[in-house]
């Protein structure tokens, strides 16, 4: 036996508002409900409104993952949260979330690694946890990408919405539940693909989100079918054994694509990206819970988590849950 960081409890929480196509037309967006939902599957998307944070809505979906788990709080020894964009340049959202949560001390840092960062940040809590680090960890994605969008950008303010995902990791002496095997990369030659057009240390703003959509769509699809061959290989799986994929809702297209390139049923494929939009780092644990709680995925079901972001990063995850 191992000692193994498997999912307990999962959580999701999401902006008051919500946000039509048709809603968005009306307020001044070039664009109409056909465009958006031809290009991308997106109907509608929840925009955060005064008052609601990253930290704010990433402290929601913790406490719905606890309650899920029936764990209190105290019991906490990390938090890692991923984000783009977090309630302040530093301390980090997570210490946030912490306080929120009445934990006193624990570990709570953030992780940036834009759409994968939850992959990112699942990977760290899994090694921590198995490390000893803490035997109970949250692991979560929040993010407000609507107060980083060009709203006169028609080609990228459709695509984003606001949102947050979270799960608790709890140690467990087992062979064969929990996270099986992470895969993450990095290829920082594509910065001027997907990026946010300001910061800190260069402009002093906090910029907007600038896209190149269809280089993004072409290197999405074969970045993330080689990752997903990778980790099943990894964890000692064939795609043929896969119960669900739970992916990074950015378009549907892509996520068409992708499951037609692995040779992977487009009915085990879990997509909120209708309803959700583009979340970024949040998107995964969003549609994991989704997921869980109208009853798709149960128990010792095999599930692959995948994403790709800016930078570019992308990972994925095979996971007995």
């Amino acid at each position: 036996m191992s000692r193994r960081a498997v999912i307990v409890g999962t959580g999701s929480a999401l902006p008051i508002e919500r946000v039509t196509n048709a809603q968005l037309a009306a307020r001044g967006v070039d664009t109409t409900d056909e465009w958006i939902v031809e290009r991308t599957g997106i109907t509608a998307r929840h925009i955060a409104g005064d008052g609601e944070t990253t930290a704010s809505l990433a402290t929601l979906a913790a406490r719905k993952a606890l309650e899920a788990a029936g764990v209190p709080a105290e019991k906490v020894g990390l938090i890692v949260l991923a984000t783009a964009t977090p309630d302040q340049t530093f301390p980090a959202s997570a210490t946030r979330v912490q306080t929120a949560l009445g934990i006193n001390d624990c570990i709570a840092f953030d992780v940036a690694a834009v759409c994968t960062g939850f992959l990112y940040a699942l990977s760290v809590a899994d090694n921590m946890v198995k490390g000893g680090m803490a035997d109970y960890a949250l692991v979560i994605g929040s993010e407000t990408f609507s107060r980083i969008l060009d709203w006169e950008d028609r080609a990228t303010c459709v695509l984003f919405g606001d949102g947050a995902g979270a799960i608790l990791l709890q140690a467990q002496e087992t062979e064969d539940r929990g996270i099986l095997a992470t895969k993450l990369h990095a290829d920082g030659r594509h910065n001027d693909l997907l990026y946010v057009d300001g910061g800190v240390s260069t402009t002093g703003t906090i910029g907007k989100l600038r896209m190149k959509g269809r280089e993004v769509f072409r290197h999405a699809v074969t970045n993330l079918a080689d990752v997903l061959n990778e980790v099943l290989t990894a964890s000692g799986h064939q795609a043929s054994e896969v119960d669900w994929v739970v992916p990074h809702q950015a378009n549907k297209r892509i996520l068409d694509a992708t499951a037609k390139k692995l040779g992977l049923d487009p009915n085990r494929v879990v997509v909120t990206v209708d309803q959700h939009a583009n979340t970024s780092a949040a998107s995964v644990p969003l549609a994991l819970d989704v997921a869980v709680r109208d009853g798709r995925i149960k128990p010792n079901d095999l599930l692959v988590l995948e994403a790709m972001g800016g930078g570019f990063t992308w990972g994925a995850a095979v996971v007995r849950y």
